[in-house]
């Protein structure tokens, strides 16, 4: 705690305390979308980038090293047990530490509440949740280690603060990301690291795709959005640097909507 406040004491610059050089950024779900944007924004700042997923993200790379900064692949399938308890190993030995983790991953599956299934509730709650909190866990107890403090985002959404309609797994597990990022900020403070979350609006992503192709459901939406617009992977990158950035040393255990006033209508 101590190197940290000595560290911001030596700089006078605002713009300085939003540099991440030097830092080593994970972000899950890197591929596309939001999790690219996010990987490519934090890079921007001048961070290291781990992408960890299923499938490699060639286009995410190519970004990344076309702006100097190393990029690592990590193989991984968030839905799975086996995989989590590697990831952090994996990134130190290749890297050499991990001081952000941006928890993006995620799935949905859509079904009215009466016919919706266990394993789509399963699927989405392993991916959503349950990767979140373990690999979490993991990267803290390796930001205690390093000694210097650390930065965990988790990516939230609209329907962490809403209810939604048929679906029922991914409200659920949008919900509970809203409330661990305000238990492990409570529990990791002592640490130095702050934990926070981002909740997108209304995104043109994949996961919003038959939502956005609905002429009814798209018009509906977009009268709500005082930006009068679908936000985009870009509009995630402002937050996510402050986030991850010294600028936000002294904010943790917050929600921050970044969604076009979609929550002020």
């Amino acid at each position: 705690m101590r190197e940290l406040v000595e560290r911001k004491a030596k700089r006078h610059m605002i713009l300085d305390f939003f540099r991440l050089d030097g830092k080593v950024a994970m972000v899950t779900g890197a591929r596309k979308g939001l999790g690219r944007g996010i990987a490519e924004g934090l890079a921007e700042a001048g961070a290291d980038i781990v992408g960890v997923g299923p499938i490699p993200m060639p286009e995410t790379e190519q970004a990344v090293r076309a702006l100097g900064r190393k990029f690592l692949f990590i193989d991984a399938d968030l839905g799975a047990r086996e995989r989590i308890p590697d990831i952090i190993p994996e990134t130190v030995a290749a890297m050499g530490s991990v001081d952000i983790l941006v928890n993006n991953a995620g799935i949905i599956r859509r079904a009215d509440v009466l016919e919706f299934s266990e394993k789509d509730w399963d699927d989405v709650m392993n991916v959503n949740l349950r990767s979140l909190f373990f690999l979490s866990q993991e990267a803290a107890r390796q930001m205690q280690k390093q000694g210097r403090g650390g930065k965990i985002i988790n990516i939230a959404s609209m329907l962490s603060f809403q209810g939604g309609i048929r679906v029922p797994s991914y409200t659920a597990s949008k919900s509970a990301v809203a409330g661990l990022t305000k238990l492990m900020a409570n529990e990791l403070a002592v640490y130095g690291i702050q934990v926070n979350a981002i909740a997108p609006g209304y995104m043109a992503t994949d996961n919003t795709e038959a939502l956005q192709k609905d002429p009814v459901r798209s018009r509906e939406i977009l009268s709500r959005i005082p930006a009068g617009r679908w936000g985009t992977p870009d509009d995630l990158k402002g937050a996510a640097v402050f986030l991850a950035s010294s600028a936000s040393d002294y904010l943790t255990g917050c929600i921050v909507p970044v969604d076009g006033g979609w929550l002020s209508r």
